[in-house]
Formats: C-alpha cells, sequence, structure tokens
C-alpha cells in the first residue's frame, strides 16, 4: 500500500492498541475424517533407491494456471539437468541425466496461457528431455531438487512465470545448429538451482516479514506423548526460517518472541501493525483427539471455520490467552472500525494469495492435509492491514508428524519450501504492483 496510507494507519492504529515491545529483528545474516494414510517409512529414510547408476524417471507431470506452469519430475534419486530455450515456437527444454520411460502428464486448466503441449522424450543414452511449447515466452522462476525423504521420491521441480519476449529471446538458442544440438541432447547439465528464496525475479524492495512462534513462556502449547513442546519446537523453526530468508538478502525478518517468554495475542499482532510488516506468518503445530490426523496446513482468515476440527484448533488458540488471564480489547475506536471496513476485503485477498503461494511449495516436499489450504477465526489472522496466514507444521498427537518435527532434514525441507513460497508470493504481487 502507499507509504502515506501506511504511515496514516500506524498513527491511527495506535491509539487503539497499546504500544508494543520492540521486534527480535535481524536484518543481516471435521471431528475430522481424513483419508487412511499411506504407510510411512520412518522419519527420515528414504524410499529404497534404485541399483547404483544413472537415475531413473519414475513420473513427470506439468501443471499450469493462467500465469503459472510448474514442471515436476519424480527421479530414483536426484539427477543433473540442463534448461534450453528455443524459438520458434516458443519452447523450454529440460535436459535430464536419466533413462526411463515414465509417461507425460499435463494438466492444464482451460485458461492456462503459458504452456501449450508437454512431451518426455528419450534424447540419447542415459538422457531425458521435458521438452514444453509455449504460447508465450516464459522464464524460470526458480528450479531445484528434492532428495527423497519418506514415501516421496526425488524430484526436480522447475517453476515457470511469463518473460518479456525480448529477454527469452536474448536468452533463447536459435538456428538449426541449436535445434540439432538439443535434440542430441548434446547440451551442458549446467542447471542452476536457486537457493530456498531466491528467484529470478529482480527486487528493489525489501518486504518486513514477521514470524510469529506462537505460545511461549507458562504457554507451552500441544504436548506430544514424549513431553515435546510445541512452544519450544515453533521457536527453533522460526529461527530457521528467519535465518534462511535473511541469507537471501531480499527481506528483513522480524521474530515476536526470541526466547522462551509469552506474549499475549493482542500484542503479537501490535507488534506487526505497529510495524508495518507486509506479511504476518504464525507459526504452530497442533495436537487432536484423533491420532490418525496428521499433516502440514495453512489457515488464513475466515470469519466462519470450515469444519469441526479448524473451530475446535481456533478456539483453543484464541483461549490460551484467557487461560493465561489475557484476552483482545474489548473495543476499537470508531475510526478504526472504519478502516477494517475498507481493508478487510483487500487484506483478505492479499493473505489468501500468500497462503495459495505457500501451499503451491510446500505440496511437493511433504505431506499436507486434505485441503490444506483453510479458513478460521484464529485472533492472530486479525490485523485489518496486515496480510496474515497461520502455519500448521504438523500434529504432536500422530507419531509420525512428531518425529519428523525433530528430525533435521524434514525441518530443512519445511523452511526452504516456506522461504520459496514467501518469494513466489512478493514476486506476484510485484508483478501487479502492489
Amino acid at each position: 500500500m502507499p507509504v502515506s496510507t501506511r504511515s496514516l494507519l500506524a498513527a491511527l492504529l495506535a491509539l487503539a492498541l497499546p504500544s508494543a515491545a520492540g521486534l527480535a529483528q535481524d536484518a543481516q545474516p471435521d471431528a475430522e475424517v481424513e483419508a487412511p494414510a499411506e504407510p510411512q517409512a520412518e522419519a527420515g529414510a528414504a524410499p529404497a533407491e534404485a541399483a547404483a547408476g544413472v537415475p531413473e524417471i519414475l513420473d513427470s507431470r506439468i501443471t499450469a494456471t493462467e500465469d503459472r506452469a510448474r514442471l515436476v519430475v519424480d527421479l530414483s534419486a536426484p539427477a543433473e539437468f540442463g534448461v534450453t530455450l528455443l524459438l520458434d515456437p516458443y519452447r523450454i527444454v529440460v535436459t535430464l541425466a536419466a533413462e526411463g520411460a515414465a509417461q507425460a502428464r499435463a494438466e492444464l486448466t482451460p485458461n492456462t496461457q503459458l504452456v501449450r503441449a508437454y512431451e518426455l522424450r528419450t534424447a540419447s543414452d542415459e538422457r531425458m528431455q521435458a521438452v514444453l511449447e509455449l504460447n508465450l515466452p516464459a522464464q524460470v522462476q526458480q528450479s531445484y531438487t528434492l532428495e527423497a525423504f519418506d514415501d516421496q521420491p526425488a524430484r526436480l521441480v522447475l517453476d515457470l512465470i511469463p518473460d518479456d519476449p525480448a529477454r527469452f529471446a536474448a536468452n533463447a538458442e536459435s538456428g538449426s545448429a541449436a535445434e540439432e544440438e538439443t535434440a542430441q541432447a548434446q547440451v551442458e547439465l549446467d542447471g542452476a538451482q536457486f537457493a530456498p528464496g531466491e528467484t529470478s525475479v529482480a527486487s528493489n524492495v525489501r518486504p518486513l516479514i514477521v514470524l510469529d512462534p506462537g505460545h511461549g513462556g507458562a504457554d507451552g502449547g500441544a504436548e506430544a506423548a514424549n513431553g515435546l513442546q510445541e512452544k519450544n519446537i515453533v521457536l527453533a523453526f522460526a529461527l530457521k526460517l528467519q535465518q534462511l530468508l535473511v541469507e537471501t538478502g531480499r527481506f528483513d525478518v522480524a521474530l515476536t518472541r526470541d526466547t522462551d517468554v509469552f506474549l499475549a495475542l493482542e500484542e503479537r499482532v501490535a507488534l506487526a501493525r505497529v510495524n508495518q510488516a507486509d506479511l504476518f506468518i504464525s507459526l504452530h503445530a497442533d495436537s487432536f483427539d484423533e491420532e490418525d490426523v496428521r499433516g502440514a496446513s495453512v489457515y488464513t482468515r475466515g470469519d466462519e471455520a470450515a469444519d469441526i476440527l479448524d473451530r475446535i484448533l481456533a478456539g483453543d488458540e484464541n483461549t490460551a490467552d484467557l487461560v493465561a488471564g489475557f484476552g483482545p480489547p474489548a473495543d476499537q475506536p470508531q475510526v478504526v472500525s472504519v478502516m477494517v471496513d475498507l481493508l478487510a476485503r483487500e487484506t483478505r485477498r492479499r493473505s489468501y494469495m500468500a497462503g495459495q503461494a505457500l501451499i503451491e511449495q510446500l505440496e511437493p516436499s511433504i505431506q499436507l492435509r486434505r485441503f490444506p489450504l483453510r479458513q478460521a477465526n484464529y485472533f492472530v489472522l486479525q490485523a485489518p492491514e496486515v496480510p496474515s496466514v497461520l502455519i500448521e507444521l504438523g500434529f504432536l498427537s500422530n507419531s509420525s508428524d512428531t518425529a519428523n518435527l525433530t528430525t533435521d532434514a524434514w525441518l530443512d525441507r519445511v523452511a526452504a519450501a516456506l522461504a520459496r513460497g514467501v518469494a513466489t508470493y512478493f514476486d506476484s504481487q510485484a508483478a501487479t504492483g502492489e
């Protein structure tokens, strides 16, 4: 939003909320019936790998919406790759040091603009190619490989977004020689992987992201059977995610707490509002009576929770402060109420976009709940001018989730996925001038 509006908001909101302590900031370095879970390997254990040698392609698919496309290649082991751009027609060719007879699947919506067709072909011995024929020039927004984990195979993931025709042409190979070289897979496998949170989109702004590790102090939050407490898990994870985001050089990242202290819900929201955060991310790990319920999910604000479990979880979080002797402010000045009405719809739209971006990056990396993008009336999602999401990393009532939440490899995957999601969200905001 324009600076003048944000400044006015900060001044007006100061009348409604007590001033908050400084942020911990580092700008440098239904009852729900879930689908039966597939048998899981021990946390951190990868599926049995294929015999040593060239990785095998197990599956490949492309999904595309109006303005984005994603290529996912499932592999028996991570593979080297290279990306070539070709003209007449626009094409992106991904060459992999792999073999296999997997089918190419394309899930294209009727309004897809980027991708016209997709083919997986054998280019030469021990080299396969994924060929994307485009309607419009596109660029690789980010590309990365994932090691196998639990029941998920190794993966290559490429995200595509629209590109300027002149820039595409400048980066493309052209002529019959380039066509022949690409067709015979005589290309260098120098596919650059983007670090989590880095993309091909240039940016000259540094959004402020506020990470909110839930609970703390006397409020331990959910607790696993082995005594593991939610407050400690989410604090350690928030510090990991903060470091990852800061290392990109794109973001300023702050924490509502960086020690084991209690903060009331309104204090957490106030910190984001007074400091005019561009995105507020509250981090949690919950529990539920049914031990089979597991997986991560992302919540945005909703006046009515979608199902019984969502209402229960939201109620538990919102009443935690009341048990500790704290509660949300009873009234707001009239001027703030008017501003809430004006800003609520736009903020909810941006919150949904942020949640969607996070889910899109979590999906290839970890197990999610069914319908992972959800709505609930969590108090920490109520800031009228700050896009806000609440992330449930998993359930401490589920043994597999609990094991993952104490496994560094899994936590690293989640932090990397969330960093990518944050980056793509702000890329989309920049693309629309927001």
